[in-house]
C-alpha cells in the first residue's frame, strides 16, 4: 500500500485503544488515525484528538458532543464530531478505513464491530463479547464480506501465530490435537475458596501481570474471562469446546499454545504487553517493532502450569458449559455477568455472588437458536433483565 493504512480505533480511551495509538504513532509513516471513540472519557478523548489529529470523533450523546467539539474548536482543529451507536458504525464501516480496532468492552461493541465486518474491513478483534454473543452470525458475516478477522487478546493472538496459515480449513485437516489456553489465575489463583466472599473490587481489579479496565479484570479474578475466550477460541479456530484447555501459568510469558498430534506443540512466548498481539495484526503478515522490551529468559528462569481449581473458579465451569450448549447460551452468559460484575463494582452484591447471579440466569433461559442480530440482541435484553430481577428480589 503507498499511502499509509487508516485506521478507526474504537475504544480508543480504554486499555487497548492507548497501546494501539502507541504503537500506531511509532510508524507514522505506516499508520494514520481515521477515527477515535471513546464514552465516557470526554477529556481524554480530547487530547488524543490533539495529539493523532483524526477526521472524525464519537461520543456516546449530545452533551458529550458539545464539549469536544468546544475543546476541538480551541484548539484548532477541525475534527468532526458523530454520536451514538449510528455514529460507532459509521466511522467503523466508512470507506477510507482500510483497519478498524474493534476496543470496546462488552455488548456495546457488537454493532459497530458487525459494521466493521460487513464492510470487509481489516478487523482487529479485542471486543470477546462480539463472537461469545453471536459466533455463527458473527463468522458468517465474515465469511461472506472477506473481512480479515485478525485477534487482538493475547491467546487468541498467540494461537493464531502458532497455527498454518491455511487453518481456517479445520483444526483436523492441519493435525491439531488441543488448543491450550493459558491463563494467569488472576490475584485469587491461591486464595481459598471461603475467603473470596470477602474481596473487595480494589482487590480484584489489581491484576498481577496485566493493566486492564476493571469490567475485565474482575473478569479475570473470577476466570470468566477465561470462559469466554474459550468459547471465542472455538469460534475463531473452528474448535469444539472438548478441543480447548485452559491451563494456569501465572508468569503469563506463554501466552497460549497449539497440541500437534505428531507430538509437537508449539508455543507463543512475550513479555505480557498486549502491545505485541496489537503490532502483530496490524502488520500482518508482516512484523513491526511494538515498543515492547525482549523478553529475559534468564531473568525469567522458570514456568509454572496448573489446572484451574474448580471450587474456586465456578465462572469458568459455566462458561465451558454454555459454550457445549451453544444457541443462546453464551449470550445469555455474558449479559447476565455483565450486570453481576457491574454490581460487583458498585458493592451491591459479594464476589462470590457474580457466578449465582449468571446461573440462576442460565437455568431460568433455555437455550434458543439465534438466526439474526435481533435475536442475539433479544436474548442479550432478556438476561439482563433476569439479572437485574435477581438483585432486585435480594434487596442489592
Amino acid at each position: 500500500m503507498s499511502r499509509p493504512q487508516r485506521v478507526t480505533v474504537l475504544g480508543a480511551t480504554g486499555s487497548i485503544g492507548l497501546s494501539t495509538l502507541d504503537v500506531i504513532g511509532r510508524h507514522p509513516d505506516r499508520y494514520e488515525v481515521f477515527a477515535l471513540t471513546g464514552f465516557s472519557r470526554v477529556a481524554e478523548l480530547l487530547e488524543l484528538c490533539q495529539v493523532h489529529r483524526p477526521q472524525v470523533a464519537v461520543v456516546p450523546d449530545e452533551p458529550a458532543a458539545v464539549t469536544l467539539r468546544q475543546g476541538l474548536a480551541a484548539a484548532g482543529l477541525a475534527t468532526e464530531v458523530l454520536l451514538g451507536e449510528a455514529g460507532l458504525c459509521a466511522v467503523a464501516a466508512a470507506p477510507e478505513v482500510d483497519a478498524v480496532m474493534a476496543a470496546i468492552v462488552g455488548a456495546a461493541g457488537l454493532a459497530p464491530t458487525l459494521a466493521a465486518v460487513h464492510a470487509g474491513k481489516k478487523v482487529l478483534l479485542a471486543n470477546k463479547e462480539a463472537l461469545v454473543m453471536s459466533g455463527a452470525l458473527f463468522m458468517a458475516a465474515v465469511r461472506a464480506s472477506g473481512a480479515v478477522l485478525l485477534p487482538i487478546d493475547s491467546e487468541h493472538n498467540a494461537i493464531f501465530q502458532c497455527l498454518p496459515a491455511d487453518y481456517a480449513r479445520g483444526l483436523a485437516p492441519i493435525g491439531v490435537r488441543r488448543i491450550l489456553l493459558t491463563a494467569s489465575g488472576g490475584p485469587f489463583r491461591e486464595w481459598p475458596a471461603e475467603r473470596l466472599a470477602d474481596v473487595t473490587p480494589e482487590q480484584a481489579c489489581a491484576h498481577p501481570n496485566w493493566s486492564m479496565g476493571r469490567k475485565i479484570s474482575v473478569d479475570s479474578a473470577s476466570m470468566m474471562n477465561k470462559g469466554l475466550e474459550l468459547i471465542e477460541a472455538c469460534w475463531l479456530f473452528d474448535a469444539r469446546p472438548d478441543q480447548v484447555e485452559v491451563v494456569v501459568h501465572p508468569q503469563s510469558v506463554i501466552h497460549s499454545l497449539v497440541d500437534y498430534i505428531d507430538g509437537s506443540v508449539l508455543a507463543q512466548l512475550g513479555n505480557p504487553d498486549m502491545r505485541t498481539p496489537i503490532a502483530n495484526a496490524l502488520a500482518w503478515p508482516q512484523r513491526i517493532d511494538s515498543g515492547v522490551a525482549p523478553l529475559d529468559l534468564f531473568a525469567l528462569a522458570r514456568l509454572d502450569f496448573q489446572a484451574p481449581a474448580p471450587e474456586r473458579f465456578p465462572c469458568l465451569r459455566l462458561a465451558v458449559e454454555a459454550a457445549r450448549v451453544g444457541g443462546s447460551a453464551p449470550a445469555v452468559l455474558n449479559a447476565a455477568n455483565e450486570v453481576a460484575v457491574a454490581a460487583f463494582l458498585e458493592r451491591r452484591i459479594r464476589f462470590t455472588e457474580i457466578p449465582s447471579i449468571i446461573e440462576q440466569v442460565l437455568a431460568q433461559q433455555p437455550a434458543t437458536a439465534l438466526d439474526s442480530l435481533e435475536a442475539v440482541m433479544a436474548a442479550d435484553a432478556r438476561a439482563r433483565e433476569g439479572a437485574n430481577q435477581w438483585l432486585t428480589h435480594q434487596g442489592r
